[in-house]
């Protein structure tokens, strides 16, 4: 698979870099580019996202498609209140996500059951905002941790991989995100093995570095992405399909 060359030696960055052109150099030919982008929690897929953003990139975050559809008077809402009460409830009225993710993370029932309330509503919006880019040639990447368990869900044509080492991973959520250190585990814990996203991975990006090798890793991957196949949205198999890529308390 193509890895981004990086050396972790690397300084960090804190000025922003120079940015090329946005769009991807190739002839327009109005079929869009439909790629995933994966990682564990703490590896800095986000980072990544937005990098590829500017560039030019349609990046689609299931986790906060995930937030949309949960908002207050949403039917997934009233149906997660349903069953776990208000005790996942907010002074704001909003879903508290850390108190849901307490009670579905160490318990496989739950988190299946928040599997099946949050999934059709996350694939419809997903197939639909996907489908607007269809006749275009926009680059379409849908973000999401869990696509290294089928990583050509919905018929994305290749995946990158953000990967950071697993302690890495910790010390980045307990220092950055205030988490503690037996939630990040526990996180970490649900989520496909870091062995599993790198064997699904078509292009792996080496985030163990400072912002300078990371965008340095982005540019490559940017050019592999115009080198894709043409995409075609496909529906994911159900209802024994495999795992949908978001757990909706992202």
């Amino acid at each position: 698979m193509p890895r981004a060359s990086s050396s972790s030696s690397c300084r960090a960055s804190r000025e922003a870099p120079q940015r090329r052109p946005l769009r991807w150099a190739a002839p327009s030919t109005a079929v869009m580019k439909f790629a995933g982008l994966a990682g564990g929690i703490g590896s800095g897929k986000s980072t990544v996202a937005a990098r590829l953003v500017e560039r030019g990139a349609v990046v689609l975050d299931v986790d906060q498609i995930s937030r949309e559809v949960q908002q207050p008077g949403q039917p997934v809402y009233r149906a997660m209140v349903a069953r776990w009460g208000d005790a996942i409830v907010g002074p704001d009225g909003a879903l508290d996500r850390q108190a849901v993710a307490h009670r579905v993370f160490a318990d496989h029932d739950e988190l299946a059951a928040l599997m099946a309330i949050t999934t059709p509503a996350i694939e419809a919006s997903i197939y639909a905002r996907v489908a607007a880019h269809h006749d275009t040639d926009r680059v379409v990447v849908l973000e999401a941790a869990l696509l290294a368990r089928n990583p050509r869900l919905y018929g994305i044509a290749g995946l990158i991989v953000v990967d950071v080492p697993e302690e890495l991973a910790i010390r980045r959520l307990v220092t950055g995100r205030g988490m503690l250190e037996r939630d990040a585990r526990a996180r970490l814990a649900n989520q496909p093995p870091r062995e599993a996203r790198l064997q699904a991975a078509d292009f792996v990006i080496d985030n163990s570095g400072g912002l300078e090798a990371l965008d340095e890793q982005v540019e490559a991957a940017w050019a592999w992405l115009g080198s894709l196949p043409d995409g075609r949205l496909e529906a994911r198999p159900s209802p024994a399909g495999p795992s949908p890529p978001a757990t909706g308390a992202g």
